[in-house]
């Protein structure tokens, strides 16, 4: 890159002059001599030495400056002509006369042509001065004329009127501190201009020679602090564009003012100077524009190619693609990776395309890269097909065995409905019987009959114990069959029933293992309280100081006072905008200058700025400065007004709008003459952002107060405002995404507080019936934005928005939602331990959810297991209140104190040792639980996942009516359970050994 240089020779005498107006500002002022732009009939410029009667008392240096200086100014052209001077002495003596001529001829510094002496008027002085002058004309060593003349006349058959000042007879207008001012401003925009010049030069080399960085990150930086830097240069040539314009303006003045003025030679060679200066500004900014534009094309093209190189890099280069596996692996796990591997291949084939298109400097380097892209997109695309025929295979397979766990579920749903008590009757075993034997007679093709041919067929996706669930149902209808036979041969008198009172079943010493657990859980519990209560009670303070408490006494008095100047400071800036901007407003006279867009929308702009400004002004304020002297006490002050600080919910859920308005109106008169008013350095919008920087200040100064208050008084209260206001943070934030929800029909207040929101990746799997049958037709995941409530979990789709600050802020499309009361959570899912799933209908729909971290997959599944187990407290409450005992969840492989002690500590935690836990949620319903449901209304409950065996205890509390054993048997038996073993299928709890344990 190169620049034009400052070629003209007058704008280099500029800048190469020894000395500058600004030097000699004092010198000049004085008036002993001048330029008054006048020339002399061959262009000669004219120096006037008015009448100055302390001329004697110039110094040599003063003397020598001005006339150096003025000598310096004209144009090269009309000082190689020479210099005519105009000596006025009319009211002097010839001694003064004759010390300006010796003057004159020992230091005048440039050519001289022609030397005109004004001889002093008196009768006396005026025959001195010619008898003198005859006699000393040699002294004077002049090797130009030197003329005496005895009047302005005289001076006018020398020099045109037009060309001298009015002093001198002559019509042309002269102010000696305009033309200072014009001299000093033209010589420092000429500065300017070559400071802006060598600048943009230095730069321009500076980004020529630096060499392209290897990496993302410094790339980045390298494009952001060559931005930042050009954006500085260009504010430099705007400042001194600026600058030459005002100069042009102010030297055109006199023109504007009144067209028929003429310009004397000096202001016509300033204005020409001033344009020059300028076009060669215009000439610099254009070259560097230029410049830049291919420089930034560089460097952007520079940081897709190491995106590019970095993705290539990350997919396919660290370890083997995974098309490699595709024909054999069973599922369609591998299949989705190597769709995923197709998609990301051709993604990055169609970028580097793009490149090459856009003219990339590297495109040499892009093409190999392509190819090789296009070669494993194919081997994929290969894959994939072979893979499809394997998954056909294992369709058909699925199929089969569909319908075979259809037959099994319809059995245990069979075997579960049949009321027990009519059993023991001789008809209604008969009828039990006659039952399971239609249902036998007519399985028909529901069962795998060739078990052989089948894994023949299908033996590369079959293991063993694919059959064994049915062959277990089997079993256990057989037992059934027997069991009922011999209650049908023989003949017993009726037995009711009757449930044991709660009360003796928790005191009696001869309970089951279960019975004795459940009584000490509850003994445990009624010690953790009243230890509670102890220690709530207990006296914590200290009646001395020490000398450590001293100094975190001073330190939280500190803090106490930032937090009242800071308020203080607030309210004032508050009431300041609400009188400057808000009143104005309403003011006639200023109504004229508000724009179409701004009006009647004061409460856009605003929002509840008022209602916030009195509630600190009246009520806040004031009991903040109650706590002055006892700072560890100030969160009491904030919990008692926490209701009150949510006012700023509001204003926060309004300031997309008001900002929105404001970039519509901000360059408007209006408020650039309340600005003036106001006296302001900064703009309406940094004052309509106060609100929202002081909501959240209040949680910093709170943390700090907390940390010198540990052991206080008022530290429980100081943490629990502190959690208070950042929830009012956390709400808001949470809100400013609620309300870009789109699409949703209902009413979202309907669903709870909205607890946790985040973007994640979303699969599905779905059950046809009751066999499990993934989406085969999504491979890659959805991109879902999730909204966790209290009654639901919303599934939306992120779009972006076009526009500036909140204009920008993204919307969420509606897709789907989940009742929280009929899902379950498994915490980890297999491949990824960023993952988990969220299932509801015993498994049906399984939505298996990636989060970014594993610090936010944590989050989200302890904030929604807290749900699910505030729901099954719910259930427990509601069970306790009709007297029926609730056993708390232990691992079905162990019995005994200890591992009740260890259920208790996790209550909703997983219990079975597997790596896929999960939680389950409460019954379906409105958040009740029925503990008397029966096994035959619903059904679902029988799906119900074996790691969350705290629901085990409301399928079994109906069995305590008969058998106040079974629950305990049913947990200690779940290690056993055969109907749990098939993979393919979720773990389930069998109610079928509920009966099958009560027969035996």
């Amino acid at each position: 890159m190169t620049y034009k240089g400052l070629q003209s020779d007058e704008i280099m005498q500029l800048d190469s002059s020894p000395l500058h107006a600004a030097d000699i500002t004092p010198d000049l002022k004085k008036q002993f001599a001048f330029l008054s732009g006048g020339r002399g009939d061959n262009g000669s410029p004219i120096i006037v030495f008015p009448e100055f009667p302390a001329f004697g008392e110039i110094t040599d240096r003063e003397f020598h400056n001005v006339l150096t200086y003025l000598t310096s100014v004209p144009s090269l052209s009309s000082t190689g002509v020479g210099f005519i001077l105009v000596i006025d002495r009319r009211q002097d003596k010839w001694a003064a006369v004759k010390g300006t001529l010796l003057r004159i001829a020992g230091s005048f510094p440039g050519n001289l042509q022609l030397v005109l002496v004004l001889r002093p008027t008196t009768l006396l002085q005026r025959a001195l001065s010619d008898i003198l002058f005859k006699f000393n004309r040699d002294e004077f060593k002049m090797k130009v004329p030197v003329i005496m003349l005895s009047s302005i006349t005289e001076l006018h058959s020398y020099i045109d009127r037009s060309q001298l000042t009015q002093e001198l007879g002559g019509t042309q207008e002269y102010c000696h501190e305009k033309w200072i001012s014009h001299r000093t401003a033209i010589e420092g925009f000429a500065l300017m201009v070559k400071k802006t010049a060598q600048t943009l030069q230095s730069f321009g080399t500076e980004l020529a020679e630096t060499e392209l960085p290897n990496e993302i990150q410094a790339t980045t930086v390298l494009l952001s602090t060559h931005t930042n830097k050009k954006d500085k240069m260009k504010e430099d040539l705007l400042v001194a564009l600026g600058q030459g314009s005002r100069l042009l303006e102010s030297i055109n003045e006199p023109v504007v003012r009144d067209p028929d003025h003429n310009m004397n030679q000096d202001e016509l060679e300033n204005l020409a100077t001033v344009q020059r200066l300028l076009s060669q500004l215009d000439e610099t900014e254009r070259a560097f524009d230029e410049f830049w534009v291919r420089h930034q094309t560089k460097l952007e093209q520079c940081l897709q190619l190491r995106h590019f190189e970095h993705q290539l890099q990350r997919d396919f280069s660290e370890h083997d693609p995974p098309f490699v596996n595709l024909e054999t692996d069973c599922g369609v796990s591998a299949a989705g990776e190597g769709s995923e591997v197709l998609d990301r291949t051709l993604a990055l084939s169609r970028e580097g395309d793009e490149l090459i298109q856009n003219s990339h400097y590297a495109e040499d380097s892009i093409q190999p890269k392509c190819s090789e892209l296009r070669t494993i997109s194919e081997n994929v695309s290969s894959s994939l097909r072979a893979k499809k025929d394997h998954l056909l295979k294992a369709m058909e397979l699925h199929q089969h065995l569909e319908r075979a766990s259809k037959w099994v579920d319809e059995g245990i749903y069979l075997l579960a409905s049949q009321p027990v008590d009519k059993c023991q009757s001789h008809e209604g075993a008969e009828l039990a019987l006659q039952e399971l034997e239609r249902y036998l007679d007519n399985a028909g093709q529901s069962q795998l009959t060739d078990l052989s041919a089948i894994w023949t067929e299908y033996e590369a996706v079959l293991n063993q114990q694919i059959f064994q669930k049915q062959t277990s149902m089997q079993e256990m209808f057989d037992k059934r069959r027997v069991s009922l036979k011999k209650l049908a041969a023989k003949q017993t008198r009726p037995v009711q029933p009757v449930a044991p009172r709660p009360e003796a079943f928790i005191k009696s010493p001869l309970s089951s293992p279960g019975q004795s657990l459940l009584s000490h859980t509850w003994t445990i519990y009624f010690t953790l309280c009243r230890g509670k209560g102890q220690l709530q009670n207990g006296d914590s303070r200290h009646a001395s100081l020490s000398e450590e408490e001293e100094n975190l006494a001073v330190l939280r008095r500190h803090v106490m006072n930032e937090l009242l100047e800071t308020e203080r400071a607030y309210v004032e800036e508050l009431l300041c905008v609400l009188q400057g901007y808000a009143s104005e407003m309403d003011n006639p006279a200023m109504s004229h200058l508000i724009p179409a867009p701004l009006q009647n929308k004061k409460e856009v702009l605003f929002g509840n700025m008022p209602e916030i400004y009195h509630f600190h002004k009246r009520t806040f304020l004031t009991e903040l400065e109650q706590y002055t002297d006892c700072p560890e006490l100030v969160g009491r002050c904030f919990l008692e007004r926490m209701t009150d600080l949510q006012i700023y919910e509001k204003y926060c859920h309004n300031k997309p709008r008001s900002e929105s308005l404001w970039r519509q109106c901000s360059d408007c008169t209006f408020f650039q003459e309340c600005q003036k008013k106001l006296e302001h350095k900064l703009g309406l919008d940094s004052y309509l952002l106060k609100p929202v920087q002081r909501i959240t200040k209040y949680q910093l100064l709170l943390k700090e107060m907390l940390k010198y208050s540990k052991g206080c008084e008022g530290a429980n209260d100081l943490q629990e405002a502190l959690t208070s206001i950042l929830g009012i943070l956390k709400a808001v934030n949470d809100s400013m995404h609620l309300i870009a929800i789109t699409g949703y029909e209902g009413n979202l207040s309907e669903l709870g507080k909205l607890l946790m929101q985040g973007s994640f990746s979303v699969w599905t799997e779905h059950k046809k019936g009751h066999a499990k049958v993934k989406d085969l037709a999504r491979f890659k995941p959805m991109q879902r934005h999730l909204f966790l409530h209290e009654k639901a979990l919303l599934f939306c789709k992120r779009r972006e928005e076009n526009g500036e600050g909140y204009e920008k802020a993204p919307s969420y499309s509606f897709k789907q939602s989940l009742n929280m009361s009929a899902v379950g959570i498994t915490e980890n899912a297999k491949g990824d331990n960023k993952k988990f799933e969220i299932w509801c209908n015993s498994r049906e729909e399984v939505y298996i959810v990636q989060a970014p971290t594993t610090e936010v997959k944590t989050t989200w599944v302890n904030e929604i297991r807290k749900v699910l187990t505030t729901q099954l407290e719910a259930c427990r409450e509601t069970a306790e209140a009709s007297y029926i005992p609730f056993l708390f969840p232990c691992s079905p492989f162990k019995t005994g104190q200890k591992s009740f002690k260890k259920g208790e500590e996790k209550k909703a935690e997983p219990c079975s040792p597997d790596v896929n836990s999960s939680s389950s949620p409460k019954p379906t319903g409105k958040g009740e639980c029925n503990p008397s449901v029966n096994f035959s209304a619903n059904k679902s409950a029988f799906s119900i996942s074996s790691a969350c065996t705290v629901q085990i205890t409301l399928l079994a509390s109906p069995l305590l009516m008969i058998n106040p054993r079974l629950p305990s048997l049913l947990i200690f038996s779940l290690g056993t359970c055969l109907t749990c073993t098939l993979p393919s299928f979720p773990p389930c709890v069998c109610p079928v050994f509920l009966f099958f344990l009560w027969v035996r």
